[in-house]
């Protein structure tokens, strides 16, 4: 049995100027096995090198899931990257940092762009919506100023548009170096989107859905993909079509697998129509399923001095290529940053192993906010297609590229 330190919070009195935690006893706790539940208490976790820092998705027991590019929050993000790709296709110097609030029949956009370019803001919003398939009408109302000069002082510099952390990972269990689950979750949620637009049984098919994968012990335990859909259409035939057309193709033997279709009995209304969306509030379908922590920062509407985008893509592309270039099964890259200053705070890599691959990183990988916008030409109009079905695993994104290291 392995021990990791915790100290145990017992109450939440004022705590003396300094470390909010310097007056707790440090304890020794096990740390559960591989096998048997996990019981979790209120503590703050100092972790050894050794602890795994993805213990779910090393137990092989985790839930991931992923929504189409006609979910509400979707919707909002692809519209806020429409924007940010508008912008620098007319101007590659724009900052731009647009958020999308939509609500039945409400759209509001709202940010901070300073760039040459001229935007019909409305007009990108009606051109997202429709192509995405959605056709009731909206009210849009924009409201978008110049960025802070307070910010812009350290932007301008070379800076990082803002504090925070980010991290990246890969691991080799499939070709695009991300989980098995993580990868045919996007598939299923895309798959979706194919047969809506190709698929002549599937034309009862609307534009919302998600899909979840359960892995318990490795294995896949339950497929679950909820659907938009006519009216007309009944839950018997549109189980049927989507297990033979969608998920028996992509997730193989379905014998000993839970597959749940549509459990609420019916999907007709979708889309803004019955729910909110907001840009940013899908960071785990966009990055990793929740295996591996996240800093909290999204990526849809920011331009690439955001190091919230940025940087997350840096650190993909190292854990990728530490991973591709045979050096560890796994790698969790993080690095933090703060507002105004070019160099990182923190650059750290460790591989499943829990040894440290940060001296390469830092030696091949340079995470300054502009060395690392030239190095993947982050200043193009790109950013519309990360909206939907994942930022990682996909072959024509630049941080996705494999180098020689």
């Amino acid at each position: 049995m392995r021990f990791g330190l915790v100290k145990e919070i017992r109450g939440l009195a004022p705590q003396p100027a300094g470390n909010l935690f310097s007056d707790i006893p440090e304890q020794k706790v096990p740390i559960p096995a591989r096998k048997g539940k996990i019981r979790y208490s209120f503590c703050m976790l100092l972790p050894e090198r050794e602890f795994s820092f993805f213990m779910m998705y090393e137990r092989g027991t985790y839930t991931v899931e992923s929504v189409t590019s006609g979910h509400p929050d979707k919707i909002c993000d692809q519209i806020s990257d429409a924007v940010l790709d508008e912008c620098l296709r007319q101007d590659p110097q724009s900052r731009v940092a647009v958020e999308t609030f939509g609500s039945h029949g409400l759209l509001v956009m709202g940010g901070e762009v300073t760039s040459r370019a001229a935007v019909d803001y409305g007009a990108i919003a009606r051109e997202v919506y429709c192509a995405i398939g959605h056709d009731d009408s909206l009210q849009i109302t924009a409201h978008v100023v110049q960025q802070s000069p307070d910010i812009a002082q350290g932007v301008d510099n070379g800076g990082a548009g803002d504090q925070g952390i980010m991290y990246g990972f890969a691991t080799n269990e499939t070709p695009q170096f991300l989980p098995w689950a993580l990868v045919k979750m996007h598939e299923l949620a895309a798959g979706l989107e194919r047969l809506r637009w190709t698929h002549k049984d599937f034309s009862w098919l609307k534009p919302d859905g998600k899909t979840q994968l359960t892995m318990e012990n490795g294995r896949l335990k339950t497929v679950l993909v909820s659907c938009q859909h006519d009216a007309s259409a009944g839950q018997p035939q549109i189980r049927a079509l989507l297990i033979e057309h969608l998920i028996a193709p992509i997730v193989g033997d379905l014998a000993r697998v839970e597959v749940l279709v549509n459990p609420t009995g019916q999907f007709v209304l979708g889309g803004f129509a019955a729910d909110t969306g907001l840009t940013g509030r899908k960071i785990m379908v966009d990055t990793y399923g929740g295996l591996i922590p996240h800093g909290g920062g999204c990526f849809s509407g920011k331009d690439p001095t955001k190091v919230d985008r940025s940087a997350a893509y840096m650190a993909r592309c190292a854990a990728k290529n530490i991973v591709a270039n045979g050096l560890a099964g796994r790698c969790l890259v993080s690095v933090a940053y703060a507002i105004g200053r070019a160099e990182p705070l923190m650059v750290e890599a460790l591989n499943e192993k829990g040894e440290s691959f940060a001296t390469l990183v830092k030696e091949k990988f340079d995470f300054r906010p502009a060395a690392i916008i030239e190095r993947l030409n982050l200043r193009r109009p790109l950013y519309r297609s990360t909206a939907a079905y994942g930022h990682f695993g996909r072959a024509d994104f630049p941080w996705e590229e494999v180098w020689q290291i």
